[in-house]
């Protein structure tokens, strides 16, 4: 077995390789003077099973770009299988057309990924399940609801779906407590702005735990807070597998009514983020399904009690 790690997440692949007892590969991945990526694979990976683990998150592009070219690299170097590990799939929101002459962003990105020289991906949290679709190889969709779920309190609380398309993805969050789920009703008039309606659900006296796959801009979740609070909420958590926090999210989110925001460290998160946010290690359940792919076992196993 062989790991590699471009620069999006560095601390997260470091992690993953302690749990799993093996050193990463010698590579370096940095830019040429005119911002061409440069990689340069230090060690033979001839007939090896090799796992690149790169989150395509900011800078986006040039983590995919990473990812690519490191890829493309391996390809060349004749290893058993290359498989990447995707911890934060970027262009998913972009999974289907929304008007005419809409690109379907997610589609190309698993072409690029394919065409570079993925044989297998190992993803968390996908934002939509068809994305899987997209690729013509092995892809294999973790989830770290029950990481999540080991984070946050257990008594009298419901599980909270932002809006009607989350509410799949909260009700097996729900399942982990034995909790019932309530639903945000709220239109969206121009992208990134949110207008909160109204809380389908029994909320008043219980904790709520809004339960979603990423928090962007934080303008959902703070407008949330403020209803679910509004409707009798004793107290408002946020969950979610990926912190993107663009735009003023800190700003947002740290003047907002959230007690408590928990995400993953599928993607790095900045020095100057709000205290009420708290990252969890992605590192231990990635680090499990690397060595079930390694070894041929069934990675269904990990989700037995979720």
């Amino acid at each position: 077995m062989k790991l590699l790690s471009g620069n999006a997440n560095p601390s997260l692949a470091q992690n993953i390789a302690r749990e799993l007892g093996v050193s990463l590969c010698e590579a370096k991945v940095g830019k040429f003077s005119d911002g061409e990526i440069s990689v340069s694979i230090g060690e033979s990976v001839r007939g090896e099973d090799v796992f690149v683990i790169q989150p395509i998150c900011k800078p986006v592009n040039d983590s995919l770009m990473e990812l690519l070219v490191m890829l493309d690299g391996l390809k060349r170097a004749s290893p058993s299988r290359i498989t990447a590990v995707v911890p934060y799939y970027a262009y998913g929101r972009q999974d289907r057309k929304i008007q005419s002459r809409d690109p379907i962003s997610a589609k190309l990105v698993a072409d690029l990924i394919s065409c570079a020289g993925a044989q297998r991906i190992l993803a968390v949290d996908l934002h939509a399940d068809q994305i899987q679709g997209f690729f013509d190889l092995p892809v294999d969709n973790l989830t770290a609801a029950g990481v999540l779920a080991e984070q946050v309190q257990r008594e009298n609380i419901v599980i909270i779906s932002p809006d009607v398309g989350g509410v799949v993805r909260a009700r097996a969050f729900a399942k982990h407590f034995g909790a019932p789920i309530a639903i945000i009703d709220k239109r969206r008039p121009r992208p990134n702005e949110n207008e909160v309606l109204n809380v389908v659900g029994d909320i008043e006296g219980k904790n709520a735990i809004i339960f979603d796959d990423m928090i962007d801009t934080g303008g959902t979740l703070a407008k949330a807070a403020s209803a679910l609070v509004d409707k009798g909420a004793l107290s408002v958590t946020a969950c979610a597998s990926h912190g993107v926090f663009s735009g003023k999210a800190f700003e947002t989110l740290g003047n907002s009514k959230l007690e408590q925001i928990v995400v993953t460290d599928s993607i790095p998160l900045a020095s100057n983020a709000p205290a009420k946010i708290k990252q969890v290690p992605l590192a231990p359940l990635l680090a499990q399904a690397i060595k079930r792919v390694h070894e041929g076992k069934s990675l269904s196993e990990l989700f037995k009690n979720g």
